[in-house]
């Protein structure tokens, strides 16, 4: 459970990407944060277990990207979720958004159906999958509206997992820190190969903290090649540069 302070920390902070949350959100927020400290004492989901820092590195960094996606109902795949992050705190501001959480550890995911049956969660679904199996499948491949990525791989690996998910049309966010600026540097092939183009690199510093953040906005143009993404493991031991 969060404190009074800190619940007025999220609030405050969401304001700051102009959400305004309602007492049944925090309450979900509240107890997301119960839920994560509790399931962390027995498998290692995060290394942040305070509640403020949960509050300003994991809520309010997701809520970051919640200005780059649109009101209207829309798919959206977080790939390599972890905790839940940013799919979860982006689906309790946003009712009507459809969300995919992926992830290759079961019992990670077995902490996902935990926290989304507990909020009562809707239209969210949890797929127990490594990501270059997710992307190759042709029942997700360029399904998705939105895909987005936090803390999970270098741009060019992140391109690879996450383009062959979005539709021609659709938009990756990849939620980077300060490397951000060097990592666009070395994805200019990647970019090209896989049918992406940079529409905006967002840099600001997450609120009450002294945190650089980078949000790239990347534009699906064309259909992703058939061969991409490619096998398990080769996109991070060999990254198309």
């Amino acid at each position: 459970m969060l404190s009074d302070k800190n619940i007025e920390l999220l609030i405050k902070g969401a304001k700051e990407y102009n959400i305004v949350l309602s007492n049944e959100q925090t309450e979900k927020f509240s107890q997301y944060a119960r839920l994560l400290i509790e399931w962390n004492e027995k498998i290692n989901l995060t290394a942040i277990t305070d509640p403020e820092d949960i509050v300003i590195k994991h809520f309010l960094d997701s809520l970051s990207i919640a200005g780059l996606i649109p009101n209207e109902t829309i798919s959206l795949v977080d790939v390599g979720t972890g905790a839940g992050f940013p799919g979860i705190p982006l689906k309790i501001t946003r009712e009507n958004l459809k969300v995919t959480l992926l992830d290759s550890l079961a019992k990670r995911i077995n902490f996902l159906n935990e926290v989304c049956n507990y909020l009562m969660l809707e239209d969210i679904l949890t797929v127990h999958s490594r990501a270059e199996n997710f992307g190759a499948d042709p029942k997700y491949r360029e399904s998705f509206d939105y895909a987005t990525a936090r803390a999970v791989a270098n741009l060019p690996v992140l391109l690879e997992y996450c383009l062959p998910l979005v539709k021609v049309g659709g938009i990756f966010i990849a939620m980077k820190g300060p490397d951000g600026k060097e990592e666009l540097k070395e994805s200019g092939k990647a970019l090209d190969v896989l049918g992406g183009e940079i529409e905006d690199v967002n840099y600001f510093t997450l609120p009450y903290s002294n945190i650089e953040r980078c949000l790239i906005k990347v534009r699906k143009c064309r259909h992703t090649p058939t061969n991409y993404p490619r096998k398990c493991g080769i996109p991070t031991k060999k990254p198309i540069k």
